[in-house]
């Protein structure tokens, strides 16, 4: 960590600073310390060296654009200008410097009336770039064109009366919308509300800037990019299987006693003259008949995910959820005193009805949901 740090102050260091260029940054770092010490002399001559460096660099370039004369370049003539502006405002904090006993004092430049003219030329380049792109009709195109005609808007303020429609008609087209059905291939008829819950899916973060996913169709004349079939194929119900399986219980437990005799028949003391005891014991017994409830359900089908344009499938990606009923009853033939505690509990719990097809059915489609979502959301690749 510590050798992260010199590397990363050595990076920043104002000499390195200068080297790559990185005149901005070491403007406010100069700004900054000579704040603090306007004497320093260090300072002020970095934030002179980098201040006229900066500038000289920016006005080459827009010298450079004007000249080559691109309707493309308006908005980095704009850019550069602004930071120019920026720059003037931060070093103002400062002036008049002082540096080795003479005074510096840079003389203001309005750069307001080049930014209009710059701001109106890279609106009027946009706003006519981006008309043009929507003459290609794609996707790409109206998105592009979409970004380019709010630049021109922001830059024009209002100069393009047709302009907000043309937003609204980029945004439009330039959205891809998927609509995502279910469909019931099975053996099994099954009520609507159950292909409809089937679609009430956690959607939270699917849709993109540039991307709508819907599940009901929307207005007849609105057309879909993609598809997104769940293929309901198999509903597997297994039999309701019961089975017993017995357990033998075993325990010694005390019953009376017997005193100690010696060998002419009289009962024996201890030590401190009371009778001494034998213990006696008897075994109890139980036998347990467990019963186990068991049945499944497995729902199987898969997800097909279509392009419309051009019409292909891009995947298809199986999906299956399987939920269990499972239940354990007992009963006890024999003495209950020789089963332990847990045993006890379970003799207690008594045979339940076994769930109908359909409640299981319903219960196994939650997890099959999630498995259509996560489907979905691992093919958001595909769709753009």
């Amino acid at each position: 960590m510590i050798l992260m740090l010199i590397v990363l102050l050595a990076c920043s260091s104002p000499e390195k600073l200068l080297q790559k260029g990185n005149y901005d940054a070491l403007i406010d770092k100069s700004i900054k310390k000579i704040i603090k010490d306007p004497n320093s002399s260090e300072d002020v001559e970095l934030l002179d060296k980098a201040y006229k460096l900066a500038n000289q660099q920016d006005i080459e370039r827009i010298n450079y654009l004007k000249l080559e004369n691109n309707p493309n370049s308006w908005d980095e003539v704009l850019s550069l200008y602004a930071r120019l502006k920026d720059r003037q405002t931060k070093v103002r904090k400062v002036l008049p410097l002082k540096l080795h006993g003479r005074t510096i004092n840079y003389e203001f430049v309005d750069y307001d009336r080049e930014m209009v003219e710059a701001k109106r030329k890279a609106a009027e380049y946009f706003y006519t770039h981006g008309k043009s792109l929507m003459q290609n009709n794609s996707k790409e195109s109206f998105r592009q064109a979409y970004y380019e005609l709010n630049k021109a808007n922001n830059y024009s303020g209002g100069a393009y009366p047709d302009i907000d429609q043309l937003i609204t008609e980029a945004r439009f087209n330039g959205t891809s919308r998927v609509l995502v059905s279910a469909i019931n291939n099975s053996q099994l008829r099954l009520p609507q509300d159950f292909m409809e819950n089937l679609l009430a899916l956690n959607s939270t973060g699917l849709n993109s800037e540039w991307v709508e996913y819907h599940f009901r169709p929307l207005d007849e004349n609105i057309d879909f990019d993609f598809y997104v079939d769940i293929n309901l194929q198999i509903i597997d119900v297994s039999p309701e299987i019961v089975r017993d399986s017995d357990r033998q219980f075993k325990k010694k437990v005390e019953d009376g006693f017997n005193y100690a005799l010696d060998a002419r028949g009289n009962v024996m003391k201890d030590s401190t003259g009371n009778d001494i005891k034998i213990p006696k014991y008897k075994e109890l017994s139980c036998t347990v008949i467990d019963k186990t409830q068991e049945k499944s359900v497995t729902l199987k089908g898969e997800v097909e995910t279509i392009s419309s344009n051009p019409k292909r499938v891009i995947s298809k990606d199986p999906i299956s959820a399987t939920t269990q009923f499972r239940h354990v009853s007992a009963r006890a033939v024999g003495d209950l005193d020789a089963l332990d505690t847990e045993t006890r509990k379970l003799v207690e719990t008594k045979e339940i009805p076994f769930p109908d097809d359909m409640t299981m059915v319903y219960d196994t489609s939650e997890g099959l949901k999630q498995a259509i979502m996560d489907v979905i959301r691992r093919n958001r690749q595909y769709i753009r």
